[in-house]
């Protein structure tokens, strides 16, 4: 098979390794910022107090630390970290038990997930912390840098 233009064999052009391009990108930021500003609104209603916000806000990117096993590992964790699955259950399960500073903490977690996701830092491929399901972030997107695909 041979390379179509702008891309060597065997490799795949910047953003089609699953990566959103045009209008569903824009509909995925849109989506973080909208989810942000919910998580916001709602963190506010419950009055649980702005320090333990500042303070937690950026507790998720703890999870980069995991990129010191590689990129694989560091996917892995990055990506449990910065969906909406666990502060979801979170939520819900301090929903259920009648706790809210589960709730609270879940609320900063959502934000922060919507925030990175509004700025275009999506999930992980195991590739390289570059490469997110939103395209590429870093040296690699200013660049126009193409890396061998991993097939």
């Amino acid at each position: 098979m041979s390379a179509g233009p702008g891309q060597r064999r065997g490799t795949r052009p910047v953003d089609s390794a699953g990566a959103a391009t045009g209008a569903p990108r824009l509909v995925l930021r849109l989506e973080g910022l909208a989810i942000a500003a919910a998580a916001l609104l709602a963190y506010r209603h419950m009055d649980a107090g702005w320090g333990m916000f500042a303070a937690l806000l950026l507790a998720p990117d703890l999870s980069l630390l995991a990129y010191l096993a590689g990129p694989r590992a560091g996917a892995v964790f990055y990506n449990a970290a910065h969906s909406y699955l666990l502060p979801a259950l979170l939520a819900g399960t301090g929903l259920a038990l009648g706790r809210e500073r589960p709730v609270a903490v879940a609320l900063i977690w959502i934000a922060h997930v919507g925030i990175d996701r509004a700025l275009g830092y999506g999930l992980k491929y195991p590739g390289g912390f570059g490469l997110t399901h939103l395209g590429r972030i870093g040296k690699a997107q200013a660049d126009g840098d193409q890396k061998p695909s991993p097939d």
